[in-house]
């Protein structure tokens, strides 16, 4: 845990979130800006800067926190088209250096995005 994130702030109950989901490895709250009808962050539990920052030993959570957006994805009906997104840098949008999965749906998604 870094005590200066706000994400693992988030993750160990010191600053309010809407939870969508949290198990061992993984927490989900709303976005507080939402995007879409459906705007959730995945965050992992350990802390990690960012996927810039990622190494091999890391590869599990991210490919569990898609697992987890697939999941949530159905529990919110809206399979018939959502985006996953992983923001890399402050040039992306990245505000919060805490690795994180955004899960947007609910609505029609435009390409090229932003």
């Amino acid at each position: 845990m870094d005590e200066n994130c706000l994400f693992c702030k988030i993750i160990a109950g010191k600053i309010p979130s809407k939870k969508v989901y949290e198990d061992d490895k993984v927490f989900v709250f709303e976005d507080i800006s939402p995007k879409a009808p459906t705007h959730v962050l995945i965050i992992p539990k350990r802390h990690v800067v960012g996927l810039k920052e990622a190494t091999p030993e890391d590869a599990e959570i991210l490919g569990y926190c898609q697992l987890i957006a697939a999941k949530i994805g159905r529990e919110h009906g809206i399979e018939d088209g959502y985006r996953t997104v992983y923001n890399v840098g402050p040039r992306s949008g990245q505000s919060v250096f805490h690795l994180h999965l955004h899960l947007l749906g609910g609505r029609d998604m435009t390409w090229p995005p932003g």
